[in-house]
């Protein structure tokens, strides 16, 4: 069960990582974000449950680089 999970999540997270970035890079803004972030976020699970630190340290840096800059400017309105 937890295979077919995480089989689904990494091809989800990299789908979505390739979506975000043609969304950003065409300006549509803030979806590649928000698309960006649950990339991130899916691919972060997936490399934990392999313990994969090389994956951790660079899904996990995404994850709260996008955090960071979607409350920034959302939320506190700073960028």
């Amino acid at each position: 069960m937890i295979e077919k999970f995480i089989s689904i999540s990494k091809w989800a997270a990299t789908f979505s990582l390739i979506l975000g970035t043609g969304l950003n890079s065409l300006e549509i803004y803030p979806l590649g974000s928000f698309v960006m972030l649950l990339g991130g976020m899916l691919w972060t699970v997936v490399s934990i449950y392999w313990k994969e630190k090389a994956l951790i340290v660079t899904n996990l840096t995404l994850t709260v680089v996008n955090t960071v800059g979607l409350t920034m400017h959302y939320i506190l309105g700073v960028i």
